[in-house]
């Protein structure tokens, strides 16, 4: 937990600004939920030379090191909360697996949108149609994650509170 919060309070502002910057305020296909490939092209359009240069050295540096930082918070702080209220040999203890899809999916999304950025002005097709896809799925999976972990935080605080009481 203290990586992901230390990772997410000094090294995302940073990141946020460059995107900002080099996007003239357009953001990034990562950080939103739904665009097309219309919108795909006219962000990377708009990053320039220089900030899709930038956009492809950040999706294989640190979008690659935040998954693997968000994925084992998640997978731990699930794993250990869900051993401490179900009993052992649960299916439901395979919830704690159910990151690793966000994972898999940010990894298939930098990919797809690295192509747009890397042959861009020339219509990558496999890109173009996927990026949007798996962004929406990556979102998707990221926050079943978070209700995951919040559902597991209040059964674990509810079974806390019932054995103070017993």
């Amino acid at each position: 937990m203290l990586l992901f919060v230390l990772f997410s309070a000094l090294t995302l502002p940073g990141q946020s600004r460059l995107t900002q910057t080099y996007s003239q305020g357009s953001g990034s296909p990562d950080t939103s939920f739904f665009y097309s490939a219309d919108d795909l092209y006219t962000m990377a359009g708009l990053y320039g030379e220089q900030g899709r240069a930038a956009y492809l050295k950040a999706r294989w540096t640190f979008d690659l090191a935040f998954p693997i930082v968000y994925t084992f918070f998640f997978i731990t702080a699930i794993s250990w909360l869900l051993s401490q209220i179900l009993k052992p040999g649960s299916k439901w203890r395979l919830l704690n697996l159910f990151p690793l899809a966000a994972f898999l999916l940010d990894l298939l999304e930098n990919t797809v949108t690295s192509l747009v950025m890397a042959f861009y002005p020339l219509h990558n097709l496999p890109g173009e149609l996927l990026a949007p896809l798996f962004t929406l799925l990556k979102w998707a999976a990221v926050s079943c994650s978070m209700l995951i972990l919040a559902f597991a935080v209040v059964a674990f605080m509810r079974q806390k509170s019932r054995m103070k009481i017993a």
